[in-house]
């Protein structure tokens, strides 16, 4: 009976090889077929995604204002009750109006200098998405919104509120957008 020859092991790598980049080929093929995103120029609404990006806008109660630099920046206007968020090219990515608390910092420019997922509120109110910025009076200012979503209460009580609160998507925009270090242009 005759002995079958044998592959050496390098002919078998090479098959081996060879198969593996022709599925691969044949998967990139196939997936190059399929849907791809488009882009829209469709404004967001208020349950949109946090990656959702509007399209920029020039009305005057959502242009980003004058005087607040340049640059990848979140921009915070204490007389407009909104906030901004502005990227390197100076589109406006997101704008979204605010519910300040009783304490708010003095124009000018800070940086987001540390970040808390959630806690309680001075308030009471539990909180995500916390970004400390500012402090004025010894109270802290930060970003953040109600878990719940829910708007905070008028501020009648008479505490000193450092907090910022936004709706609960504008506030993981934010989140997403505002990392230690990013800079804060307040501005009346």
């Amino acid at each position: 009976m005759p002995v079958p020859a044998r592959l050496p092991s390098w002919a078998w790598v090479t098959g081996l090889t060879v198969g593996a980049i022709a599925a691969v080929t044949v998967l990139a093929v196939q997936a190059d077929q399929g849907p791809h995103p488009a882009a829209t120029s469709a404004k967001p609404s208020s349950s949109a995604p946090a990656g959702a990006r509007p399209t920029p806008t020039a009305s005057a109660s959502t242009k980003v204002p004058d005087g607040s630099g340049t640059g990848r920046r979140v921009v915070y206007s204490l007389d407009d009750k909104r906030v901004w968020l502005v990227d390197a090219s100076e589109a406006t990515r997101r704008t979204f109006t605010v519910w300040p608390g009783t304490v708010s910092p003095d124009p000018g420019t800070y940086t987001v200098s540390s970040r808390m997922g959630a806690t309680t509120g001075s308030d009471g109110v539990q909180i995500e998405h916390i970004m400390y910025f500012a402090a004025k009076d010894g109270v802290s200012v930060a970003f953040s919104n109600a878990v719940d979503g829910a708007s905070p209460p008028p501020a009648d009580s008479g505490a000193r509120t450092g907090g910022v609160r936004m709706k609960k998507a504008d506030g993981t925009a934010l989140w997403a957008f505002g990392m230690v270090g990013t800079t804060v242009a307040v501005v009346k």
